[in-house]
This record gives C-alpha cells, sequence and structure tokens, in this order.
C-alpha cells in the first residue's frame, strides 16, 4: 500500500520530531546547513499539534524515535554508534535503543513460546526470567532447559511487528519516491532500490528460523578464528518467532566503565572489533552486519562475543578485491590506484577524468591522515565525500549498501573504546594479507585453476563436440535465421582453451 495516504505518515513523522523537541536536535547534531535547518522548522511547525507525543520522561531525540516505532529505532541505533557524528552526549541517549527499550509482556511471550514450539513454557524449561534485554524487533529471556539444565538465551519476536515494520516502509518507499520525482539529480543514489535492500533486511529479520541458520553459517566460518565466538544454537527449540541458543555471559561491550574495571585492554578491543569485521568481510565474503554495542559481549577471558544475527552481509568475492584493492589504496595514499580501481569497478561513470578523481579522493583522504582521530569531524568528512560522489556521477551500490553500513558503525564502536583509533592504521595487517593472498601470480593460478575445473566437466563431451564441429564444416553452408553464438569451430576453441588453460594453471601452481 504505498500510495498517497502515506502522506499522512510522513507529516506524522516531522510533527513527531516538532512536538518532542527532537527537530532542532537533530539538525544541530547532524551540522545540518542552515537553509535546511529554517525549512525543515518551518515545516514542522504548522503541524506540531499531529505529532506523536512518545515518553514524556525520554530526551526529545530518543523520544521521538521510540514513539515512531521500529524502522525509526533502527536508524536511531546505527546513530547511536557514531558520536563522532552526532556527538556524544547524544550517542549516548541513543544506545538505549540497541537493548534497553521497553519490554512487551511475559504473558505475551510465553504465548509465543508455546504456540511456536507446540509445549508449555514450564514443560520446556525449569526456569523463564523477565526480559534481560528488549530491542525494536524482539527481546530477550533467560531459561534453563529442563531436560539438560543448559542455560539458554531466547529470543522472542515483538506482537505485531510484521505489521509494523510494513506501515514504515511502506511510507519510507512513498518518500523515496516523492525524493526521485521532485529532485531528478537524487537518482543516481537509487532511493528506492536502497529502501527495497532495507526492506529485504528487515524480512529477514522477521524470520528467526533464516537467523538460526545464519548464526550456524557464521560460527562455522568462523570457528578457528582466536578471540571471536558464536554462541551454540538449539534447532530443536528454534522457530519462526522464537530462536534458543547457549546463554554468554559477559560484559556488553557498551559498558567501558565496567569493561576496564574488569581489567579488559579497551584500546585491544577497539583494534580486534574493526580487523574481525574486515577478516569476516574479506577472507570469507559473510559478516556480521549490525555490530552495535548492544550485540557484542566480552567474556572474561578477553573473547569477543557475537550475538543478533538477523541481519548479515555477503559479498562476492570479485567486490571483496575490489573492496580490499582501495582500502589498501588509502593506506598507502595511492590516490591514482583508488581512483582507477573504482573506475575498473564501475563506480565511477567512465567519460569521468581518473586525475580529476583522484585529486578529489586526495581531499578526502588527507586531512585524516597524520590527525588525531578524536578531533576530526566525521559529519564533515561524509558531507565532502558526498560532494565528491555527485561531482563525479557516483551511484549508489546497493549490493555493497550492507558492508559501508556496518564499516561506519563498526568504526564508531572501536572508536568508543578508544577515542583515538587511526582505523587505516588497525586495517592495514588485515588487508595487507587479503592483498597478498588473493591479488598476485598465487590468486591468478588458483582462479585459473577454478575455471579450469568448471571447463574440465565439458571434457568427456570434447571428442563429440569437435566431430560435430567438423561434420557441419563438411556440410553445404545453409543461411540460418538466427546464428548461434559460437560458430562451428567455436567448440574445437574450446578445447583448446581448455587445454592451454590446464597448462598453464599448473605451471603456476608448481612451476
Amino acid at each position: 500500500m504505498r500510495g498517497p495516504h502515506n502522506v499522512w505518515r510522513l507529516i506524522r513523522t516531522g510533527a513527531t520530531f516538532e512536538r518532542t523537541g527532537a527537530m532542532k536536535l537533530a539538525l544541530e547534531a547532524l551540522d545540518a546547513p542552515p537553509a535546511l535547518r529554517i525549512a525543515a522548522r518551518i515545516m514542522g511547525w504548522p503541524f506540531k499539534w499531529l505529532g506523536l507525543r512518545g515518553d514524556p520522561s525520554q530526551p526529545p531525540v530518543l523520544r521521538a524515535l521510540t514513539a515512531l516505532g521500529p524502522a525509526y529505532i533502527k536508524f536511531g541505533q546505527i546513530l547511536s554508534t557514531r558520536p563522532d557524528v552526532v556527538g556524544d552526549e547524544l550517542a549516548n541517549q541513543l544506545r538505549v535503543l540497541q537493548d534497553k527499550l521497553p519490554p512487551f509482556s511475559m504473558e505475551a511471550a510465553r504465548r509465543t513460546v508455546e504456540s511456536e514450539l507446540g509445549k508449555p513454557v514450564d514443560e520446556l524449561f525449569s526456569t523463564f526470567s523477565e526480559p534481560v534485554a528488549a530491542a525494536s524487533i524482539a527481546q530477550v529471556h533467560r531459561a534453563t532447559i529442563r531436560e539438560t539444565g543448559r542455560d539458554v538465551a531466547i529470543k522472542i519476536l515483538r506482537p505485531n511487528i510484521e505489521r509494523d515494520f510494513r506501515r514504515d516502509i511502506d511510507a519510507f518507499y512513498f518518500a523515496a519516491s516523492v525524493i526521485e520525482f521532485l529532485s531528478p539529480s537524487s537518482r543516481r543514489l537509487h532511493p528506492n532500490a536502497v529502501i527495497t535492500h532495507f526492506d529485504g533486511v528487515v524480512q529477514g529479520e522477521l524470520d528467526l528460523r533464516m537467523e538460526t541458520a545464519a548464526a550456524a553459517e557464521f560460527a562455522a566460518t568462523t570457528k578457528d578464528d582466536k578471540g571471536f565466538t558464536v554462541p551454540t544454537l538449539n534447532w530443536e527449540l528454534s522457530a519462526r518467532r522464537v530462536m534458543t541458543l547457549d546463554w554468554a555471559e559477559g560484559l556488553p561491550l557498551g559498558e567501558t566503565q565496567a569493561l576496564a574495571a574488569a581489567g579488559h585492554d579497551l584500546k585491544a578491543l577497539g583494534t580486534t572489533v574493526i580487523q574481525m569485521f574486515l577478516r569476516h568481510a574479506l577472507r570469507d565474503g559473510y559478516f556480521h552486519a549490525d555490530m552495535h554495542q548492544g550485540n557484542l559481549k566480552v567474556a572474561a577471558n578477553g573473547d569477543l562475543i557475537a550475538l543478533d544475527f538477523g541481519i548479515m552481509g555477503r559479498i562476492d568475492a570479485y567486490s571483496r578485491r575490489v573492496y580490499a584493492e582501495i582500502l589498501m589504496g588509502f593506506i598507502q595514499k595511492d590516490y591514482r590506484k583508488v581512483a582507477k580501481v573504482h573506475f575498473e569497478a564501475g563506480y565511477v561513470p567512465a567519460d569521468q577524468d581518473v586525475d580529476e578523481f583522484a585529486q578529489a579522493l586526495r581531499s578526502v583522504g588527507e586531512p585524516i591522515f597524520g590527525a588525531d582521530a578524536s578531533k576530526i569531524s566525521m559529519a564533515r568528512l561524509l558531507a565532502h565525500l558526498f560532494d565528491v560522489t555527485e561531482r563525479f556521477g557516483m551511484e549508489t551500490r546497493v549490493e555493497l549498501i550492507l558492508l559501508q553500513r556496518t564499516m561506519v558503525v563498526v568504526e564508531g564502536v572501536a572508536r568508543s573504546l578508544n577515542p583515538g583509533l587511526n582505523m587505516w592504521e588497525v586495517a592495514h595487517p588485515i588487508v595487507e594479507q587479503y592483498i597478498l593472498d588473493n591479488v598476485g601470480p598465487r590468486a591468478l593460478a588458483r582462479d585459473l585453476w577454478a575455471t579450469v575445473q568448471v571447463l574440465s566437466r565439458f571434457g568427456p563431451k570434447l571428442p563429440q563436440m569437435a566431430e560435430k564441429a567438423l561434420r557441419r564444416l563438411a556440410e553445404p553452408e545453409i543461411p540460418q535465421p538466427h546464428q548461434p553464438l559460437i560458430g562451428p569451430m567455436g567448440y574445437v576453441g574450446i578445447g583448446i582453451f581448455l587445454t592451454s588453460l590446464f597448462f598453464l594453471a599448473f605451471s603456476l601452481i608448481y612451476g
């Protein structure tokens, strides 16, 4: 239902921000231009009385987001990881959105468990606690399995969460369409495609069977990573609206004072957060895409424990190499190399100038290097980066949205632990190792060998294909209305190519 009725929803959103006093604070925190601040206030003030009241005991921005619902809370969770963008005070306020939202009732939780698992709660569990954490989509209870005595965490979806998200997403689609219609220049950012991507991510979060599968895959790909843990899953006690996994004992990553008091090295933890994310994204192409403080704990031995696997990201092998080469180019301050990679990958239109783009990238990168990270204005840096993408006609790469968003969140989390952290220095060893393993002669040989293995499946057919091609050559040529994509000698060529490729790969690997 993406019709004009969503105008009401968008008006009420602006009115809620105005009524709660969040509009002025949010625009100031995001360092919005004066003209935008004035326009927003003028447009919001007449409709102020239509806004949701929210909880008056909460700070204004937090009050507005919680009143508006789960989709807006998701956005607030992202901002909560970026004190360098919105300021320390607002970021601390928004951390409530990560896992300290008002819970739904115990009665509703027990009904959901019994409905999904087909047995009474007391028959399955000897203990079943009050909610220990509550976020935008679900809440968590601690329980003990009656049969085994094992302590577990039970994640339960909020009642009617599907309907609430659908309402917000429909309004977002409408807003994206209006933006594209009124601002042709915005179309390069593909607002509708971005919302479609967000919609797909959310739908995955609303089926806990998919999250259970994601957690199992993530546990498999990270099982050998020292210092990183994924809790063990319980498939028998998981369903569409209920997910059960081992209880993870540890301190939340957002409680920096408690972590320091327990003797944990905050700087080392900040480094671990970034390096683990990069290792998973580059090495595996499969990464946790919601790594805010509410989804991370620190065990007594210092291990990082990951929780909540509703949003996971994937990146294909080619994009991983592009991403790694771009990161390495920035680390080495080789801006022309970064520019060329952007052009080769199609991220920048071919009619633009490589050297001018390299110069623009230098204007983005140089202010970061050698500067105290705590004094860098990320809001201004991101605004400048946006200006660069607009100038060179760069379009939003929907397939990389989760990667880019998670990189922003992860850096914010790491800097909350170590305000002086330099992301490029921390990323260097991981990216460099990936480049060594995946870009160069060894990687080329591996790629060629993989190609040979695919083509070799046609091996048994090569004699028949060659014979058939030779017979066609001997026959009179008859014009055909549609010529085949591969000519008569093409099949013979495949055989020759297969053989030559095999020997080339063999020589590169073993020569």
